[in-house]
């Protein structure tokens, strides 16, 4: 008993220096006055006369947790269910009304009580009305000339498609009004402001990609051949909350083994064999701001010399695209070059012909219109080279310069090239003479490089003082190799 007493203690002070290691100051939130100055840009985009109305996220029903649209995030802040955000700007004055959902005796009992209007009220600075009250606002508004604007109000991944959101049903409703109404879109105009993060988005984008990269270094350090892809996720998940975060900003994502060739792979049941690699696509969300950060690391602490090819090709890839983001920077130029490194690498390595070699994809009916798309370096390599990070793992970023997208100061931003090997991509090719003789060229290194995905991403954001990393996790073999020695053990044993 003593000595189960003395464990406990033991466990009970290893957590609390822990915590105590873990505690930092925490990014303020967003202010009243940012959330203000978010409308009134909006409003000022649109023009006078313009009016915005804007849903939030209905109230879920256990299952999955409630989480707010993030265009209604961004302007409001307001993090309860069943509300609209109504924006007019009139004779250059703006103003801003939240609607929202009493709460039932029987809400209150399941669900608890929402926050008390006054308090509301003053934290926000918004006008409070029930929800019941918006249609009457509306049609003063349509009534008095007002050109009435929508934002789409679907979660993250959502699609382009809204057919069954309260957004959607809204503008059904005016459609057959008498006469009809057709609001306009204003997506675009807010897609520009998300784009350029505020000092105050930076830094909670920081406090994310901190806790992503501790959990990313902690859990790096305690894989061990035979673990299972859910086990690995659940290191994770509980690293983010253990350190204060909100959630993982999107699906975790623990690849072992040939699952690290599927770049969507989710974490499942697969073992993390001896031989395997282990890729984690993960990010934390800090204050509904999310980072996404990328890992592939041996199970076994060492990469083989072919694991090791394919992964030094890839941060190779990382880096020469890191070398050129700068503030003016085009984007194109950034995967340009990324794809150049890896065209090159699969080459020498002989998993393509040449660097600019062709074949006959599955994925566009014609070479002749869209010529980049069917490079044999697309095989291996088919997404782009990064995307913004926001309120979404994939949020509104770059601006457009005259030769397409640009780094801008207010940019966030991820490089995360990878290659992915598996015979199965082989056998998706079409049967044309081209990819005849491309198999037969190359099946013997893809069967040597069989299974080996790798993929390294990393945050960024462009400040006055140029690009920063912001994530920090072991990315170099050697770190990686380091971060992973340990004594042998014997592992438990598994069902």
């Amino acid at each position: 008993m003593r000595a189960f007493a003395v464990l406990t203690a033991l466990v009970l002070s290893f957590h609390s220096a822990r915590a105590a290691a873990q505690r930092v100051v925490a990014p303020a939130p967003i202010s009243a006055a940012e959330y203000a100055a978010r409308r009134d840009s909006l409003l000022a985009r649109l023009g006078d006369g313009a009016a915005v109305v804007a849903f939030g996220e209905r109230a879920p029903i256990g299952f999955p947790p409630f989480y707010q649209v993030p265009a209604f995030r961004y302007l409001t802040g307001f993090l309860e269910p069943e509300a609209a955000l109504l924006l007019v700007r009139r004779a250059g004055a703006t103003s801003a009304i939240l609607f929202r959902e009493p709460r039932s005796a029987r809400d209150v009992i399941t669900d608890g009580p929402a926050e008390d209007s006054a308090a509301l009220a003053a934290r926000t600075g918004l006008a409070l009305r029930p929800l019941a009250a918006l249609p009457s606002a509306v049609d003063s508004l349509l009534a008095a000339g007002g050109v009435l604007h929508t934002l789409r109000d679907v979660r993250p991944y959502g699609g382009t498609v809204d057919s069954l959101t309260r957004g959607a049903a809204f503008a059904s409703a005016l459609g057959r009004r008498t006469p009809p109404v057709a609001p306009r879109s204003a997506d675009a105009q807010l897609d520009s402001l998300r784009a350029r993060k505020s000092d105050a988005e930076f830094s909670l984008l920081r406090r994310a990609a901190d806790v992503t990269s501790a959990t990313l270094r902690e859990t790096i350090a305690r894989i061990r051949p035979g673990m299972r892809e859910y086990e690995i996720q659940a290191l994770i998940e509980y690293g983010f909350r253990s350190r204060g975060a909100d959630r993982p900003g999107f699906a975790t994502n623990v690849s072992a083994g040939t699952n690290a060739t599927i770049v969507h792979h989710r974490a499942s049941d697969d073992a993390a064999d001896a031989g395997a690699l282990v890729l984690m696509d993960v990010g934390a969300a800090w204050q509904g701001y999310t980072a996404d950060v990328t890992r592939t690391v041996p199970a076994s602490g060492r990469f083989t010399p072919e694991q090791r090819a394919i992964y030094q090709l890839v941060r190779d890839a990382q880096a020469a695209a890191e070398r050129l983001a700068r503030p003016g920077a085009s984007v194109r130029e950034l995967s340009d070059t990324a794809r150049a490194v890896i065209a090159r690498g699969l080459t020498r390595l002989g998993l393509i012909e040449a660097e600019d070699a062709s074949f006959d994809p599955p994925w566009v009916p014609s070479c002749a219109t869209t010529p980049a798309a069917c490079r044999q370096s697309n095989l291996f390599y088919s997404h782009g080279l990064g995307h913004g990070i926001g309120l979404e793992v994939h949020d509104p970023a770059y601006s457009a310069g005259p030769t397409g997208p640009t780094l801008a100061r207010g940019d966030a931003f991820t490089i995360e090239p990878g290659v992915y090997v598996n015979r199965q991509r082989l056998l998706l090719l079409p049967d044309t003479p081209r990819n005849r003789a491309l198999v037969a060229r190359v099946r013997a290194a893809v069967d040597r490089y069989h299974g080996i995905g790798v993929r390294i991403e990393d945050d960024y954001v462009v400040t006055s003082r140029g690009v920063e990393r912001i994530t920090s996790a072991p990315r170099e073999v050697d770190e990686i190799e380091r971060s992973m020695r340990r004594t042998p053990r014997a592992e438990p044993a598994r069902e």
